[in-house]
């Protein structure tokens, strides 16, 4: 009993670790699966109840969590958004350890859920699968930053990430669920079943690569008109950005960079710059004849937003703009502030989130935008699709977070461009700057932590995918038949128990 007790806490461990090691900037599924592997064996009880299945599945979140997430103890230290030095590492490892004890709380409840509906049958896979993966595309428009196993595929695997055409996310999350059942299942079967099993896992992950390849095909058609736009990366720390000598230099950067784009052949439609680049009121250094889309501040009425501003050729203040919907918890926005905000918290002063659409309209072609972390919300990026987007632009500051995080950054950027059938323009400050086709392919990037320019050629695209047009649609289908496939068999299974209890006590016996 006492070894049975340490295998399955060995096992949480090592399936947790194993599946935070998977995920991007690895992004091989191939490694994910034996991980699934062994969060499907902790769902089953064999004589262990509901808190034995919560604690082992919550150690399985917690692990993989925290190895995916450990880029946030480079927060530290936090005296940039006026944090007392002796308290900034406890601030870090707090944050690290609570975001991993959320995701502890979360695996913990759907292993306990999934464990009380039986693993072993179908209906309890399909529903507890869909369940999960809706699970994540809620958890990706919330304040936090989510990294689920529906990016798990990429960059490794991008004939499987294929199918976020048809479901996104969500859809490939329970997918990987369905593989790591499958082999979980043949693992447990008798040796006459085990062929069985691992033959229908086989053709399951078979069909889903032929069917990615499919839909990638059919995403990358051609599509309409092209723009040429050249991208700045600054590289300027942002424990840096708001010194005097660094805001000089950035201008100089900018105003280079505009005249080259003037002057350019073939001709460029304007100048992309990250989240950020230009200080509250900042107007351009020059009024060139060109586009300018750089990350800044602005004031709405008393509020103080973090924008994406469109500067029209030849203007020096910003016609237009959108601002940025989901701020970050203290580097941005401090939840009660009024009750506990010392002096000096946020480096921005305390910004405000602005309106939900994040579509951008401009007389070019509209253009949905994703600033910062709000590209690990497919779903918002699918509505702005839908609302016209031509393609995607993510707009972004990932200093001082390590490449580790870029490469988690660019991962999601390959899928929301698969997602939307767009192709997707990333300018951050010190990476990952790049561009990825409607097809998921990286197609240029700029080396990171190093200031630098590319021109990029981006193709405008009209067609709607599939999860563009139908968004969570076929995953709460999936979860609405699984879910009566599932009482139809408690149902089915009552009734027969009932029948057989009836003939056994014979007539006239107690009931």
């Amino acid at each position: 009993m006492g070894n049975d007790r340490r295998a399955g806490w060995a096992a949480a461990g090592a399936g947790g670790l194993l599946a935070g090691v998977a995920l991007p900037p690895v992004g091989w599924p191939w490694l994910l699966w034996p991980a699934v592997v062994l969060l499907w064996s902790l769902t089953e009880s064999r004589g262990a109840g509901v808190p034995w299945r919560f604690r082992r599945g919550g150690l399985w979140g917690l692990a993989a969590v925290l190895v995916s997430h450990r880029w946030l103890l480079w927060l530290h230290p936090l005296d940039w958004i006026g944090v007392p030095g002796p308290l900034s590492l406890p601030i870090c490892l707090v944050l690290w350890l609570a975001i991993g004890l959320a995701a502890a709380l979360l695996v913990g409840a759907w292993t306990a859920l999934v464990g009380r509906l039986d693993p072993v049958r179908p209906s309890t896979a399909l529903l507890a699968a869909a369940l999960w993966g809706l699970a994540e595309v809620l958890l990706a428009k919330g304040p936090l930053f989510w990294l689920g196993l529906g990016a798990a595929a990429l960059p490794g695997d991008r004939a499987l990430a294929g199918l976020a055409v048809l479901g996104g996310a969500g859809l490939l999350a329970a997918v990987q669920l369905l593989i790591g059942w499958g082999l979980w299942r043949a693992l447990r079967a008798q040796p006459g079943q085990r062929v069985r099993w691992l033959a229908v896992t086989l053709v399951l992950v078979v069909g889903c690569h032929l069917a990615g390849l499919t839909l990638l095909r059919q995403a990358e058609a051609a599509g309409g008109r092209s723009e040429r736009w050249l991208v700045l990366q600054p590289a300027i720390p942002t424990r840096q950005k708001f010194e005097a000598d660094q805001q000089r230099r950035l201008l100089q950067r900018l105003a280079l960079a505009q005249r080259q784009a003037a002057t350019a052949e073939p001709p460029v439609q304007g100048v992309l710059l990250p989240e950020g680049s230009l200080a509250l009121g900042q107007p351009l250094p020059l009024a060139a004849p060109v586009e300018v889309l750089s990350g800044g501040f602005r004031r709405e009425g008393l509020e103080l937003r973090s924008s994406l501003l469109r500067f029209e050729p030849g203007q020096l203040q910003a016609g237009g703009w959108i601002d940025k919907h989901r701020v970050v918890p203290l580097g941005e926005w401090v939840p009660l502030a009024g009750l506990w905000r010392w002096s000096g918290l946020s480096a921005v002063g305390g910004v405000e989130p602005g309106p939900a659409s994040r579509l951008l309209p401009r007389p070019g072609g509209d253009v949905g935008v994703a600033i910062c972390y709000e590209l690990s919300d497919g779903a918002a990026l699918a509505a702005a699709t839908r609302q016209g987007a031509r393609w995607l632009l993510a707009s972004a500051n990932l200093d001082p977070y390590p490449l580790q995080l870029q490469g988690q950054f660019a991962a999601l950027a390959q899928l929301r461009a698969i997602e939307t059938g767009r192709w997707l323009v990333s300018s951050a400050n010190t990476g990952p700057s790049l561009l990825v086709d409607a097809g998921g392919r990286l197609i240029e990037q700029l080396p990171p932590g190093r200031p630098a320019t590319v021109p990029v050629t981006v193709q405008q695209r009209s067609p709607l995918t599939p999860y563009d047009r139908w968004g969570e649609g076929p995953l709460i289908g999936l979860a609405l038949l699984a879910g009566a496939w599932r009482w139809i068999a408690t149902t089915a299974s009552g009734v027969m128990a009932t029948a057989v209890g009836g003939v056994q006590r014979g007539p006239g016996e107690g009931r």
